[in-house]
């Protein structure tokens, strides 16, 4: 059974069985945190952030981030197989997301190295003539990281490696589901020379735990990937004073304009939206298609999605892995039957391949007030909706209390403009699918989706003040 990452020796609160979603297999025991283990981890992050003396230089932070990248370098396979096996994303797909962390890692050395303050225009009016003024940077406080389990390793790398390069003490809760990522990089940090107070996990999946962590009012920020519901509620929970970052999900629109190309439209589409089984906050869920085409464009869809192989992550050649939870299979399958009894055109798909996988389903013309219409279905299901009127078709893909990316797909610079003007959306993406990121990006929900901006270089400035020098 794996140790808690935490400071001293507090015996576990208990322990957790980490399962493969696609079979059901135990991959290990892991130990719990419990409301003690929360408080000794805030106590010595707190006290190691108040004592300026501890903290860490930035070419200490620099040699410690490097460090853990070439660590990280040369365990890819056995990162790979851990967040394939522990979060059913296909193998392929979870080396491009190891190989994303290492890249990750770097980013934050590269923001850090670059990340300075600025000189303020004093010396412009009589009160400020022969004064000087600057800023330079601190970190914000202590850092709880919570964190959700479609990119077992990535998205801890982005919540803590940032944390890291700022200089702030980080506790981080993983998902219940798939903590062995989280635990590994951890362990990561240590051995690249980070002292264990600097970055502690707490795996736990009691929420009277996470909660004490969240609402503490020692933290300086707190930032949080997963479910609206959750997400907003622990924001309001929070002490007086903490900063917050929230990234949760959308029903991703895509708009195909004319004049526009097929082929590359459904290459990029199928990936979109079926990738990591639809388990993306910004997959491709909504598509919108001129009237005289959606029909052809939903059956060749259908005919790509109907040709992908579905099977076990840990196999080099499965596309599509399961579900995390086999209640995920029940749900999504719940909201294809009810889009398909309220009238939408089932093309592929919409059944239960085992008790884990979904099989790849493609639906044409939903209600649009359907759960599958109006809902993040995080699931192997693209919708395709005709529609005669572009203006029509922006105003249903902004319809909804979500919004984070989109696409639009057009060989017309004009409609494309058009398009990423009207939509709602905090990034749109021209020719390619919604989903598209890299980890230089701003990547913000707006309204519902979240609040504040994700990306390396952008969390890292969230997780510091400039202090400004008068002189």
């Amino acid at each position: 059974m794996s140790d808690l990452r935490l400071v001293g020796d507090r015996p576990a609160f208990g322990e957790l069985a980490v399962t493969s979603p696609y079979d059901g297999r135990e991959l290990e025991r892991i130990a719990t945190a419990g409301l003690e283990h929360v408080e000794d981890a805030l106590t010595s992050a707190y006290a190691v952030f108040r004592d300026r003396s501890q903290w860490l230089s930035v070419p200490q932070r620099v040699e410690i981030l490097n460090n853990a990248a070439a660590i990280m370098s040369a365990r890819v396979e056995e990162l790979t197989l851990l967040a394939a096996s522990e979060g059913g994303k296909p193998y392929a797909d979870s080396k491009v997301e190891v190989v994303r962390a290492i890249d990750g890692v770097h980013l934050a050395v590269e923001a850090l190295r670059g990340d300075a303050g600025e000189v303020v225009p004093l010396g412009t009016t009589p009160a400020t003539e022969g004064k000087i003024g600057f800023t330079q940077k601190e970190p914000i406080g202590v850092v709880a990281a919570v964190s959700a389990f479609n990119h077992p390793l990535n998205l801890i790398v982005h919540q803590v490696a940032p944390a890291v390069a700022a200089g702030c003490p980080v506790v981080v809760k993983p998902a219940a589901d798939t903590p062995l990522s989280c635990l590994a990089f951890v362990d990561i940090l240590h051995e690249a020379g980070l002292p264990p107070v600097w970055c502690q996990c707490l795996v736990t999946d009691d929420n009277d735990v996470a909660s004490a962590l969240v609402t503490d009012a020692r933290l300086g920020f707190f930032s949080f990937i997963g479910s609206a519901r959750v997400g907003w509620m622990l924001r309001s929970k929070l002490a007086p004073g903490v900063r917050c970052a929230l990234e949760h999900g959308g029903a991703a629109p895509v708009i195909l304009a004319e004049p526009w190309d097929a082929e590359p439209a459904l290459d990029a589409i199928a990936k979109g939206g079926f990738y990591h089984a639809g388990q993306v906050c910004v997959s491709v869920q909504r598509v919108y298609a001129p009237s005289a085409r959606a029909a052809e464009f939903a059956k060749s869809l259908a005919e790509r999605a109907e040709a992908l192989r579905v099977g076990p992550p840990e196999d080099p050649e499965t596309e599509v892995g399961p579900l995390i939870r086999q209640a995920e299979v029940e749900r999504v399958a719940a909201w294809v039957d009810e889009a398909v009894a309220g009238g939408a055109e089932l093309l592929c798909g919409g059944k239960r391949l085992s008790g884990s996988c979904y099989a790849p389903t493609v639906l044409l013309n939903p209600p649009d007030d359907a759960k599958i219409s109006t809902l993040e279905v995080f699931g192997p299901v693209i919708c395709v909706y005709a529609y005669d009127n572009l203006d029509d078709a922006i105003a249903r893909a902004n319809s909804l209390p979500v919004a984070f990316q989109a696409a639009v797909f057009t060989r017309d610079i004009d409609t494309a403009k058009y398009v990423y003007r009207s939509i709602d959306a905090s990034a749109v993406m021209l020719n390619i699918h919604s989903a598209f990121r890299d980890d230089v990006m701003p990547f913000a929900g707006l309204r519902e989706s979240g609040l504040g901006v994700g990306g390396i270089p952008y969390t890292l400035h969230d997780m510091q003040i400039e202090k400004m020098l008068v002189l």
